[in-house]
């Protein structure tokens, strides 16, 4: 599994740090075991029984695959590989490492508990199917259904005979003597009671009746009920002594369960796949096998998913949700490189104002400054807009930019202004233009995306293209000039969804061509080239249509 390197440390500069696994350029040397890899995945007599949906099987689905380029304990340069999840329905193969434990294994108790568990569900379904239980099913549904047509139907007469009766009372008591309009009224009584009692006799009969098909159905639900119980029992145990399997060990040598780096309770469990993605496989072999850990590399091969941003050979950082706890603990100790993400304190001189008014201000963000204040508290366009303000009221921040998109935002001086304008965006009578360069050349001119987003659970803030939970998402855009391998666009956004422009760009139902520099959903560079270039509404109290446009950056 370790595959030796062709390069003489003498001639290659390593790494002074680790790779910081959350956004990274591969060092060079992680890069040719990348291509390696490669290498060896296109080797026609490779057969790792999947289909990763290339050109000739457009079908099939890629993979995550990873190189940690590694010193031996001879001093050696080279490098092992792993990919995450299984490939081929398979946990092992030739050239990757092994799974932190191997749930696939047919000896082992997750096999068996599964069998288990699979057993009781086969007898769920042969229950639910009984021919018995079907029977008491359809009549208690058809005692239902008769009782509520039967009781609608005489609810329905009593009430246009109460209605009658009312009628009639109206009229005797208009026409008729005294005498006989307290005959009539006595008369219309009588129906009336006999309705009432009618009424309590047909709910009676219909409760005694749904109640005894009821019971019918109850005894056999009982069984179902209880082996469904049995199942939720059996899966939360297999699940906690799976995750008490999973033990990875850290570069200080320390070790730590699943359950322990998620700090789970019974109740809660870490996410469905953590500890199979490569980073961790790889890590946890190197720290076993004595291998000192120089350079990381996480690399997408095949088809995409219908809804997250994987391009076939390019690079991804580690996800948050599922190997950020786990990587936290395993690079405990080990020096890593800069984080690139660190977040920029924003200078309050670094904040253009390109408007403002006793009301309103328009101001310019810099790209890596915050919005809003986040977790780590780092100053942001909101510390900054506290002190340039100080007789401000209400929240200041209308909307926002993303920490990597630079431009204008409306800052509101008052509750009232910033409710004025909040509804303006809501209302999308706020007209906004992006400029943006994508990582590639655009067949056509212009268009119209519509991609409905969701956040990616397992690894916040990305986003992911989803048709059945996402929120709507629509993007008008327009070529501004080409180069042969960059498009320069404007986005006209008509929804507001985070990262919204990100996605439609680099999606390949959107403009499949990310926008340059995106490290979430194409390639680091040395900014995102995407900026909120002009603004225009209605000023919250003239009334008068406010257009402001800046400085392009780029």
């Amino acid at each position: 599994m370790f595959i030796k390197l062709n390069i003489s440390k003498d001639f290659v500069s390593l790494p002074d740090r680790f790779t910081f696994p959350f956004s990274y350029e591969p060092h060079p040397i992680a890069f040719a075991a990348a291509q390696d890899l490669q290498h060896y995945l296109l080797n026609e007599e490779v057969d790792l029984n999947h289909d990763f949906g290339h050109e000739t099987s457009p079908e099939g689905l890629g993979k995550m695959f990873g190189v940690l380029v590694v010193e031996n304990g001879v001093g050696e340069l080279g490098y092992i590989s792993a990919y995450s999840g299984k490939v081929g329905g398979s946990n092992r193969h030739d050239r990757f490492v092994p799974p932190v434990f191997d749930m696939l294994d047919e000896n082992g108790f997750y096999r068996r508990g599964e069998e288990e568990i699979n057993d009781i569900n086969r007898r769920i379904v042969s229950l639910e199917n009984e021919e018995k239980f079907l029977s008491v099913l359809s009549t208690y549904e058809r005692d239902k259904a008769e009782a509520e047509v039967f009781l609608t139907d005489l609810k329905s007469r009593h009430k246009r005979a109460k209605e009658h009766r009312k009628a009639l009372r109206t009229k005797a008591e208009q026409t008729l003597t005294a005498e006989d309009a307290s005959k009539v009224i006595e008369s219309l009584n009588t129906e009336s009671a006999i309705h009432h009692f009618e009424w309590k006799d047909a709910s009676r009969h219909w409760r005694n009746r749904l109640e005894e098909s009821r019971q019918g159905v109850e005894v056999h639900q009982k069984v179902i009920d209880e082996l469904k119980e049995e199942r939720k029992r059996r899966s939360a145990n297999l699940q906690k002594r799976l995750f008490d399997q999973y033990v990875f060990l850290n570069y200080l040598g320390e070790i730590k369960s699943l359950a322990e780096i998620f700090n789970t309770s019974d109740e809660l469990f870490p996410p469905s796949g953590a500890g199979e993605c490569a980073a961790p496989k790889l890590l946890q072999f190197a720290f076993k096998h004595k291998y000192r850990p120089i350079a990381l590399a996480e690399f997408w091969w095949g088809k995409s998913p219908s809804s997250e941003i994987r391009k076939h050979g390019h690079v991804y950082p580690a996800c948050h949700g599922k190997c950020g706890p786990i990587l936290g603990h395993m690079l405990k100790g080990l020096p890593l490189d800069e984080n690139p993400m660190q977040l920029k304190p924003a200078a309050e001189d670094e904040i253009a104002t390109l408007y403002e008014d006793e009301y309103l201000a328009i101001i310019h963000k810099p790209a890596g400054v915050l919005s809003v204040p986040g977790k780590d508290d780092v100053s942001s366009v909101y510390h900054c807009m506290r002190k340039r303000y100080p007789q401000a009221t209400g929240p200041l921040i209308v909307h926002r930019l993303d920490m990597s998109t630079s431009g204008l935002m409306i800052i509101a001086l008052s509750m009232e202004v910033y409710q004025n304008l909040q509804k303006q965006f809501t209302d999308r009578k706020v007209k906004k233009r992006y400029v943006a360069i994508l990582e590639g050349v655009l067949e056509s001119d212009s268009g119209l995306i519509d991609l409905p987003l969701r956040v990616d659970l397992d690894d916040r803030p990305r986003q992911l293209v989803c048709f059945e939970h996402g929120k709507p998402a629509k993007t008008q855009w327009k070529v501004i000039s080409k180069t042969n391998k960059e498009t320069r666009v404007y986005f006209y956004p008509i929804t507001g969804r985070t990262h919204q422009l990100r996605v439609h760009a680099a999606h390949p139902l959107g403009l499949n061509t990310p926008i340059k520099g995106d490290d979430l959903y194409g390639n680091r560079a040395d900014r995102l080239y995407l900026q909120a270039l002009a603004l225009e509404f209605l000023h919250p109290v003239t009334g008068e249509v406010i257009r402001v446009k800046g400085e392009e950056e780029f």
